[in-house]
C-alpha cells in the first residue's frame, strides 16, 4: 500500500505506493485521489521538486530515479545508476537533488537541470551504505542516517564529512528543525530518539536521547517541536514532545 508521501504544490500530496507501483496526486483537504500513474518498478522516496515542477521517485529494486510531471505525472526520465538509490534531498538553492547509493556507501548529487551526476562523495556509513537524508539548505549541510549514528557532509566543501553523532542501531531517516538547528534520529533497534544540535561548523552535539519503542523509527518534526514516530509493529504512532516552559 501507500509507502511514501510529499507535499507539493498548497494543496496537494504525491503519495507513493508499493503495492501497486502506483504514483498519484491527492488533494489534502477533500482527501482526493487525482492522478496517478504506474511505474515498472516498485517506488521507494518520493520527492516534490519546486524548481522544476517535478517528482522524483526513487526506485531501488532496478537502481534507477524516475522524474515524473508533476502536472501530469507522465515520466519524463529515467536516470540509471550503479547502485541503490536511498534517502532524497532537493536543494533549490544550488539547483541539485541528493540521494545516498546505499550499496556502494556513497551520495551522490545530480543536477536538477541536466539530470547530470555532478558529485560523488563517500558516505562513511560503512557496509550499512546511507539511508535517510536531510539538508540543512543555508548551510549547505547535508545529514545522513547511518544505521547506528548521524553524519554531516559539507555538500559546499566537496562532501566533506563535518559531523557525527551516536544513534543507536536501527535509523533509517532523519529530519532537521532549521530554526532550532535540531537533529532528530530514532532508531528502531534501540528503541529511542536521539535529539543533536547541529552547530554553524557542522558539527553535531548530542541533546537527549528518549526512549521509544522497538522497531520505532522515521520520526517527523513539526514546528513546534513534537515528533511523530512510526510503529508499524505497534500499528501506532508515537509522540515525543518537548517539556513545556515553566
Amino acid at each position: 500500500g501507500p509507502s511514501a508521501a510529499s507535499l507539493g504544490p498548497p494543496g496537494t500530496v504525491y503519495v507513493g505506493s508499493r503495492g501497486d507501483f502506483s504514483v498519484c496526486a491527492v488533494d489534502e483537504i477533500k482527501l482526493a485521489r487525482g492522478t496517478c500513474t504506474k511505474l515498472d518498478s516498485m517506488p521507494d522516496g518520493v520527492a516534490y521538486v519546486a524548481p522544476t515542477n517535478e517528482v522524483w521517485v526513487t526506485a531501488p529494486q532496478d537502481n534507477s530515479i524516475r522524474i515524473l510531471d508533476a502536472t501530469t505525472l507522465k515520466q519524463k526520465a529515467r536516470l540509471p545508476f550503479d547502485g541503490q538509490p536511498e534517502g532524497y534531498a532537493p536543494d533549490a538553492t544550488r539547483g541539485r537533488f541528493y540521494t545516498n547509493l546505499e550499496d556502494k556507501d556513497t551520495t551522490i548529487a545530480i543536477d536538477l537541470a541536466s539530470h547530470e551526476t555532478v558529485a560523488t562523495w563517500k558516505t562513511g556509513c560503512g557496509e550499512d551504505g546511507g539511508h535517510g537524508i536531510v539538508l540543512a539548505e543555508r548551510d549547505g549541510f547535508l545529514i545522513v542516517g547511518c544505521s547506528a549514528r548521524v553524519v554531516v557532509l559539507d555538500v559546499g566543501h566537496d562532501g566533506a564529512s563535518i559531523g557525527s553523532l551516536d544513534t543507536g542501531d536501527g535509523v533509517d531517516n532523519v529530519d532537521y528543525a532549521p530554526a532550532t538547528r535540531t537533529v532528530y534520529a530514532a532508531a528502531a533497534s534501540a528503541a529511542s530518539l536521539t535529539v543533536g544540535s547541529l552547530a554553524a561548523s557542522g558539527s553535531l552535539s548530542p541533546l537527549a536521547r528518549v526512549p521509544t519503542a522497538k522497531g520505532a523509527r522515521n520520526g517527523v518534526v513539526t514546528s513546534t517541536g513534537a515528533v511523530y514516530i512510526a510503529h508499524s509493529s505497534g500499528s501506532e504512532i508515537l509522540v515525543v514532545a518537548p517539556e513545556p516552559e515553566d
